[in-house]
């Protein structure tokens, strides 16, 4: 599944480049000007990391960083900054950050890094979400009946990670290919016939109940 990179810089020339370059190496992208447009995207799409601008008009990186991590959004971040020393890495990584490059940079080691740290991405070992019936433990999804009793959802990788995406919350918009997503819808209503997958125009697919709402 193709990993979807979000940009947040202020630096227009920098901002599309680096969106240009990562998506000729395979990586999907959205871009934001401002931390205050980086967070209206997250609220509406999961991404798997984070490309952060630490000096920024307005909300800086380093703020929206802690503002994010304070709502236990744990999307893997590497904060760049044209800002030397240690101390300032230091302020980066304490306040959230997975990694932290200094301006300017090499852009196959930024590659690298996001690799790293979306591989070390970390992962809820227990999440229960009780609105449509889906336990998620030791890197499994398994289905609660009524009477809690717990049974396997077999899932690929790939439709592992897509169903992981739209249920931290419930209501993430999250990109995957159509055949993942295809493939995981057919599996939730197979077993969960009020849950539905369904495709939001041009920005992914997000889950949904059928029956009530979430």
């Amino acid at each position: 599944m193709t990993k979807c990179i979000l940009i947040i810089d202020d630096d227009k020339v920098l901002r599309n480049t680096l969106a240009v370059s990562l998506r000729k190496v395979g990586f999907d992208t959205l871009t934001a000007q401002s931390a205050e447009d980086g967070l209206e995207i997250l609220n509406r799409v999961s991404v798997d990391a984070i490309v952060l601008d630490r000096m920024m008009e307005g909300m800086d990186g380093l703020s929206f960083l802690k503002q994010i991590r304070t709502t236990n959004n744990d999307t893997p971040v590497i904060m760049l900054t044209a800002l030397s020393g240690a101390e300032n890495a230091i302020d980066g990584l304490s306040g959230g950050a997975d990694d932290y490059m200094a301006k300017p940079f090499q852009f196959q080691e930024l590659v690298l890094r996001l690799n790293n740290v979306m591989k070390n991405r970390r992962t809820p070992t227990n999440t229960y979400n009780d609105s449509i019936g889906l336990v998620f433990t030791n890197n499994d999804f398994f289905i609660v009946d009524d009477n809690q009793q717990k049974k396997l959802l077999s899932l690929s990788n790939e439709e592992k990670k897509l169903l992981q995406k739209l249920t931290t919350p419930v209501g993430n918009i999250a990109t995957a290919t159509p055949m993942v997503a295809k493939r995981l819808r057919n599996k939730i209503k197979g077993v969960l016939s009020y849950i539905d997958i369904i495709t939001v125009r041009g920005m992914g697919y997000k889950i949904i109940k059928t029956k009530g709402e979430i």
